[in-house]
């Protein structure tokens, strides 16, 4: 491992544990090593590769697009076990250029080291609840490996897949499950009679382990139906609409079992349920044009959620820390925030570039402000590092302290405003869901 990639590692790790609520990590993988090509779902760009390498235990090596390899991030991309993928569109000759970039993955792989590949090959930009077709490269990569070591040494290849509540908002969940390891070495037989056909065979097997790691809709033209019944029940995994009160491995679980159903049930021919998805749909809709967020019309039923004691607590007992917090974070947070916003056309990139380059810009920040911190007010340098390494929590508790205040706001606001019909239409749609749909 190298010391870059292990100083990653550990960073990012609390990185994450600021910026989402809540997280789970599943069915772990044990092994720091273990010879394992590791094939992902790709719901959230730059994202997917840094949690996976920083949150899951197995050490990585990325397979990564060629064109992030600029001249001046090549040496930090290697540091980061960073290794490019060519594709068609990547200039001449990638056929060459990738093969020495797989004589690179088999000497890895043979060494005991671990490879992640994301199988659907790209992010889309609208989330969905599902899975692209997973590409037979991860496949064709660990039976290379196989070929290339002349069988001697065990190969395994694994699905994981991410599930996040909301990919780009702080203060949102996420859940980490892998699949069972497949030892590749067990079809050396058939593979050798027909390669083609073990490698299709296993992609399919990959695929269906992926499948069960997430949330997972087979028809993108019902994720809608999916969002809306969980939102309704707020039993899901939906960010904007769920009960906290609920744990997270819970509601993941019903998510799961929701997406089931609707895969198993749901036809061209289920017109109740289609009737159900169109008026969901509808009445969402209605909701963003008027501005209103459903947890407000849900309050008839759960007065807790307009409540505002908790959100006074936080301002009276939380100041002074949101106060040092926004000292230190808000200039780096701005700063990556406008520029972030700038340069990335497409918002799926926009939660992991700001959080990255708030995280490299409030260091280099903060770095003059702790010198004359340490030298005018504590008593020992050693104090001014642990108050250095402590400011991602102060911030983390000022953006939250501001978050508080802007809640108070709006539920004051919404205290004035006639929900009367949303909620006679949420309460119809529950009890229709609650009819149609065993599992919610």
């Amino acid at each position: 491992m190298r010391p870059f990639y292990l100083l990653l590692k550990i960073s990012l790790n609390i990185s994450f544990r600021l910026f989402y609520k809540r997280f789970l990590i599943l069915n772990k993988h044990k092994e720091l090593f273990g010879s394992t090509v590791y094939v992902s779902n790709h719901p959230n760009s730059f994202m997917d590769p840094i949690l996976i390498g920083s949150m899951n235990r197995p050490i990585v090596h990325f397979m990564t697009r060629s064109d992030v390899f600029v001249w001046w991030l090549k040496p930090i991309l290697w540091a980061s076990h960073m290794l490019p993928i060519y594709r068609q569109q990547d200039g001449k000759d990638t056929k060459g250029k990738n093969s020495d970039v797989f004589d690179k993955v088999n000497s890895s792989l043979g060494k005991g080291r671990n490879i992640l590949i994301f199988g659907e090959g790209f992010t889309d930009d609208t989330p969905i609840r599902g899975l692209k077709p997973v590409k037979k490269g991860p496949i064709r990569m660990g039976f290379g490996a196989l070929e290339a070591i002349n069988w001697s040494k065990k190969i395994y290849i694994s699905g994981i897949g991410i599930t996040y509540s909301d990919r780009n908002t702080i203060n949102s969940e996420f859940v980490l499950d892998s699949g069972p390891k497949i030892c590749l070495n067990d079809y050396k037989e058939s593979y050798l009679a027909n390669p083609s056909r073990v490698i299709n065979e296993v992609t399919r097997i990959v695929e269906k382990n992926m499948q069960e790691c997430i949330v997972y809709v087979a028809d993108p033209a019902r994720y809608s139906l999916l969002e809306g019944i969980m939102q309704i029940t707020r039993k899901g995994i939906n960010h904007a609409n769920h009960d906290d009160r609920i744990p997270l491995l819970k509601r993941w679980q019903y998510a799961k079992n929701l997406a089931s159903w609707i895969n198993q049930h749901v036809t061209g021919e289920s017109t109740e349920i289609l009737a159900l998805q169109k008026d969901l749909d509808a009445y969402f809709n209605l909701e963003k044009r008027m501005k209103v967020e459903d947890r407000f019309v849900a309050a008839k039923k759960d007065p807790g959620l307009v409540s505002t004691l908790n959100n006074w607590l936080y301002l009276i007992l939380m100041w002074p820390f949101a106060i040092a917090g926004f000292i230190h974070g808000f200039i780096p947070y701005i700063i990556a925030k406008k520029i972030t916003e700038k340069i990335m056309k497409r918002k799926v990139f926009w939660g992991s570039v700001k959080m990255m380059m708030a995280k490299i810009f409030g260091s280099l920040y903060n770095i003059p402000i702790i010198v004359l911190i340490t030298k005018w007010y504590l008593p020992h340098w050693s104090l001014g590092i642990l108050y250095y390494f402590l400011i991602p929590v102060l911030w983390r508790l000022s953006y939250e302290y501001a978050r508080q205040f802007r809640e108070i706001r709006l539920k004051q606001k919404m205290k004035s405003v006639d929900l009367s019909k949303f909620e006679e239409k949420r309460a119809e749609l529950e009890e229709r869901i609650q009819q149609l749909i065993p599992v919610a």
